[in-house]
């Protein structure tokens, strides 16, 4: 009788281990690359020489790789500014920038009385980018026209 149950445990034990082992799989889905997006409140349409505008930013992540690092950068196609962080470090056209927290604020002085275009490119150590494209009208150029 005790072999009977030894051979009963054995046995279960066995089935046990192969149901185990076929639940198992060798895929395993790991994610280091993740969508993100840059979000922004609403921001001034106008803007007159020597203003300043708050562009308020929050990255938006799918999913957290703690591995993951994303940086800034801008482009200034129309007019003239200055586009800094909220720690004070002035960004320069087409340098790369890290972000250093997920909810930061960017502030753009115009510097002349023209419209001004700023892109600014948020990019993640795997080369996924985004692009957010802010307009400022110079106050005084319509008043102007009419």
């Amino acid at each position: 009788m005790k072999k009977i149950k030894s051979f009963f445990g054995i046995t279960a034990w066995l089935v046990a281990m192969m149901l185990l082992a076929l639940a198992c799989s060798d895929d395993l889905d790991i994610h280091t690359r993740y969508l993100f997006d840059l979000e922004t409140m609403p921001v001034p349409k106008k803007i007159v020489q020597g203003e300043t505008a708050e562009i308020r930013c929050k990255l938006i992540r799918e999913g957290e790789y703690r591995e993951a690092r994303y940086c800034i950068r801008f482009f200034q196609t129309d007019g003239t500014g200055e586009l800094r962080m909220d720690d004070g470090r002035i960004l320069t056209p087409n340098d790369l920038f890290p972000l250093t927290k997920e909810v930061f604020r960017l502030y753009y002085t115009s510097h002349c009385t023209d419209q001004q275009v700023i892109d600014v490119y948020v990019q993640d150590s795997f080369g996924q980018v985004i692009q957010k494209t802010f307009s400022f009208q110079n106050e005084g150029t319509e008043d102007k026209e009419e």
